[in-house]
């Protein structure tokens, strides 16, 4: 199919067709992402529990760092898909070029980070009442160093996901995606425990092999996109800086942004709240190894996220109502069936989970993750349902240019709901078990927050196309 046809077809297939044509590939590479996540916290905390802890500690800073890079992803994919669903190509590739830009940009801003802060930052989480203090913040430290200080391969490998999405070349997309992660799980064993003659490097090999995925992912991008993307095939005749694409890209991918980042205070916040506990090292790993396992949920969703923006953003552009309500509703059901799958598989085998990050070597605190990790995972996954609608619509907000909508609820959901609950629980229970119930909570005032800001958005912008 050639790339004109490609994208054209964002507007013609039938929509249960075309969502999954889109989305499964980025799906599928999303849960290979979920997978390698997965592998590195346990490889980690076979070496090490305390390791887990000191990558746990750091990752709220990682998260910053995907959160700049995906939240700009967001907006370059929003306004490509737009420009071509308005015929515009050269324009798309115009606007490609100030998206690689603000890219490199962000990528610059981590560096000098990885450079300056990472051992101040880590001494703001690393709590002094933590058993082994000293020894996580110096793991902690050389995990984020490395992988600040290389970030450049991830901003570029997202950069170039995001054009191949953009024009629903998904599949060329998990490409780029499988190899990174791949790369991972094969460098991680050898470079965390020293294998096949390379040193045994622990947290740092972690983060080594973390950053090789990310820069062979951005290199098969690279090549995927100007031998295959003809539509957006990058000519540096065509460079210029063009303040509208910037702003366009702003205003979707400073919201979405935001949003991400908003994670990462959540989980500084959330890790300040249970450092407070006697059981704080069991609690602060769980939350952990929950994030791992429910990626293998959400990052289904959220690939299915990604490829809507492209389908969404393109027909918007090309003013087809019936086929954006279409798109949304095809979406609700996809996600509704992923979470639901999700709740029961959390419901019903929490300790068969919790069982894969077992370590021999700290048996005293692998018993107490588990037994509290069991509880926090039957307790969060009750909000499964309400939190599919509220990623579909936000999702929705992103494509037709209201990212702003998504930010705020994001806020509500992670800062104004959450934390203020996760807080009052902790100090009105003196219960770590009671603390989670702070997730459903925060989902459902932010599902009914996103339920009228999509009103708004069907009745200003959707029903008048």
């Amino acid at each position: 199919m050639q790339n004109s046809d490609r994208s054209a077809m964002l507007g013609a297939m039938k929509m249960s067709r075309l969502v999954p044509r889109v989305s499964i590939p980025i799906m599928v590479s999303m849960l290979v992402q979920a997978l390698y996540n997965v592998v590195d916290s346990i490889f980690v905390s076979r070496f090490d529990p305390n390791a887990l802890t000191a990558v746990s500690l750091a990752f709220p800073f990682q998260m910053l760092m995907i959160a700049l890079s995906t939240g700009m992803g967001t907006g370059i994919n929003s306004l490509i898909s737009r420009k071509l669903g308005e015929k515009r190509s050269a324009e798309a590739r115009t606007a490609s070029w100030n998206g690689a830009c603000v890219e490199a940009c962000g990528s610059l801003l981590f560096i000098l980070l990885g450079l300056f802060l990472a051992r101040p930052l880590m001494r703001l989480v690393v709590s002094d009442s933590l058993a082994n203090a000293q020894a996580i913040l110096e793991m902690g430290i050389q995990y984020l160093s490395v992988v600040t200080l290389w970030s450049l391969g991830l901003f570029t490998a997202i950069f170039f996901e995001r054009m191949l999405q953009s024009t629903g070349n998904s599949v060329y997309s998990m490409i780029t995606q499988l190899a990174g992660a791949v790369t991972n799980i094969v460098l991680d064993p050898i470079m965390i425990f020293g294998l096949l003659g390379c040193p045994r490097m622990g947290v740092a090999g972690a983060a080594i092999a973390t950053v090789i995925g990310q820069w062979v992912s951005a290199g098969i991008g690279l090549i995927l996109n100007q031998k295959k993307n003809t539509e957006l095939r990058l000519n540096p005749a065509e460079f210029r800086i063009n303040r509208g694409d910037l702003r366009d890209i702003f205003a979707v991918g400073v919201p979405s942004t935001i949003m991400a980042s908003i994670g990462s205070a959540m989980n500084v916040g959330m890790n300040g709240i249970l450092s407070g506990f006697a059981e704080s090292n069991a609690a602060l790993n769980v939350m952990a190894v929950y994030f791992k396992l429910q990626s293998f949920i959400f990052m289904p969703v959220f690939g299915l996220s990604s490829g809507m923006i492209a389908i969404i953003g393109y027909n918007f552009g090309a003013r087809q109502k019936a086929r954006v309500y279409q798109c949304i509703r095809v979406a609700l059901t996809w996600a509704g069936v992923i979470m639901l799958a999700g709740m029961l598989i959390f419901m019903c085998f929490p300790g068969q989970l919790m069982a894969i990050f077992e370590s021999d070597a700290e048996a005293e605190l692998t018993a107490q993750m588990t037994q509290i990790g069991v509880v926090a995972m039957r307790i969060i996954c009750s909000c499964f349902l309400f939190a599919a609608v509220g990623i579909i619509l936000s999702t929705v907000f992103q494509a037709v240019g209201r990212g702003s909508y998504s930010m705020i609820i994001s806020i509500c959901r992670q800062l104004v709901v959450l934390l203020p609950a996760a807080w009052l629980l902790a100090r009105f229970t003196g219960n770590v078990y009671a603390v989670w119930w702070c997730f459903p909570i925060a989902e459902i005032v932010s599902f009914f927050i996103s339920l009228l800001y999509y009103r708004r958005c069907d009745r200003e912008l959707i029903s008048r196309l």
